[in-house]
């Protein structure tokens, strides 16, 4: 008797768990529809706040990178991170718009929300020369909205 139930849990119970267990897996990993987990190009991310589209902004030493750099006019929130070595700031300024976040030490990051006009405006680093060393780019407001992967200002000088 033990003989036969044993043969019968190998042959029927245990691969019906193994399959049971395989396809609990594939669905926590997203299932292998082509959408689980990884991320695809697309238009801004809608912020937290209602109404406003997020721009992702990336401070390294001395270079600056902005997941858009061509934008529609509206509100958006700069989500920006150092990444960097040294503190680190953004301002945006132009079309009559002149705001900053607060200094950031490195690893730290800040929300900034703007409303934004039809117009060229600056993106810079304000703290001590930075912006002088490469830490700048320019933005770009009106027309169509760009979904490009980011694009980097200069290398600046570095250390």
């Amino acid at each position: 008797m033990t003989t036969t139930l044993m043969t019968f849990v190998r042959r029927n119970v245990g691969p019906g768990l193994t399959a049971g267990a395989l396809a609990g897996i594939l669905v926590a990993c997203g299932g292998g529809n082509g959408n689980g987990g990884g991320s695809s190009p697309s238009a801004p991310e809608k912020s937290g706040k209602a109404g406003t589209t997020q721009v992702d902004v990336k401070l390294v030493d001395f270079k600056m990178q902005l997941s858009e750099k061509t934008l529609k006019a509206g509100a958006y929130t700069f989500v920006v991170k150092n990444d960097g070595h040294h503190d680190h700031s953004m301002e945006i300024e132009g079309s009559g718009t002149e705001q900053k976040t607060r200094t950031l030490a490195p690893g730290e990051s800040a929300n900034l929300t703007v409303s934004l006009k039809d117009g060229k405006y600056q993106v810079y680093c304000p703290v001590d020369g930075h912006k002088d060393l490469g830490m700048k780019t320019e933005l770009t407001v009106g027309g169509s909205a760009s979904t490009g992967s980011g694009t980097n200002t200069t290398d600046g000088n570095g250390y």
